[in-house]
């Protein structure tokens, strides 16, 4: 099984036709649907046949119950999920290209507390964002389970996450995180990769840097290797590809990297296609 901690958010999805007009009106189809980094990936991971647990918190609210009933409803095990504060909102402007950029309220993601041992039963896998480090009291539960999970032997992998989480944090604190949390696979994509400086493994991990439709680069046992991303087809919509890509490479596991760069690649390839 893989668990996920992080966030489970209400995201509200601002589509734009055009660019934004300042100090008046701007033409835009407007959505809701359920998001939170952490909660994409478990999603996917279902997708990608893998039992998949989320590990975190929403608000005692009606939205926060809408949220864990479709994340139920997607097969995600959603026993461990605490329910107090207000439930965190991201605003996702969606441009014509497909690329998002996100405003983001937390809410109750950020305020989990009191870990639980049994949240880590029958977990194989442990995979966080690292906005999950980015506040507290959150990042002292995601660095406990993070501890309960190498003291089980765990898989434990990092998202990077964000170049303004990287450039906020700053390059040498995410590094101290990293060395820290001790994990077995760090992913980032190109632009994440070159705000930490990649170029070789992170912390010890196989590090994994997703280039949109160009190679992936895997760094391994000090081998750095490109795998060639099959056509992905249209994008209509960017949001969640990362999470789906972390998915499907963890579900299919660390022995081959290759089959699990294309089981990434597929994973997100289902999530792009579609709004």
């Amino acid at each position: 099984m893989l668990a996920v901690i992080g966030d489970l958010v209400d995201d509200v999805v601002v589509r734009l036709g055009g660019s934004v007009n300042e100090a008046t009106d701007t033409v835009a189809r407007i959505e809701r649907r359920r998001g939170g980094s952490a909660a994409n990936v478990a999603v996917a991971a279902v997708a990608a046949g893998s039992a998949a647990r989320f590990l975190g918190q929403v608000g005692d609210d009606p939205i926060g119950q809408m949220l864990v009933d479709d994340l139920s409803d997607a097969g995600v095990d959603v026993s461990c999920v605490r329910r107090r504060g207000r439930t965190g909102t991201i605003v996702v402007l969606v441009d014509r290209a497909g690329e998002r950029s996100m405003l983001s309220d937390r809410g109750a993601a950020v305020e989990l507390v009191a870990p639980d041992a049994a949240w880590l039963d029958g977990v194989g896998v442990l995979h966080l964002p690292l906005y999950g480090l980015d506040a507290e009291p959150l990042a002292s539960t995601v660095m406990t389970v993070v501890r309960w999970a190498h003291e089980r032997g765990l898989v434990v992998s990092v998202d990077v996450s964000s170049v303004e989480l990287i450039q906020r944090l700053g390059r040498k604190h995410v590094f101290d995180l990293l060395g820290e949390l001790r994990p077995h696979v760090v992913l980032a994509n190109g632009d994440e990769a070159e705000a930490l400086g990649i170029g070789g493994e992170l912390a010890g991990a196989v590090t994994v840097v997703k280039q949109g439709p160009d190679p992936v680069i895997v760094y391994r046992r000090g081998d750095r290797c490109e795998y060639e991303v099959p056509p992905l087809g249209a994008v209509t919509d960017t949001t969640g590809a990362g999470d789906a890509f972390a998915a499907g490479f963890l579900v299919a596991g660390l022995d081959d990297p290759a089959a699990a760069c294309r089981a990434g690649c597929r994973a997100a390839a289902r999530v792009i296609a579609a709004r």
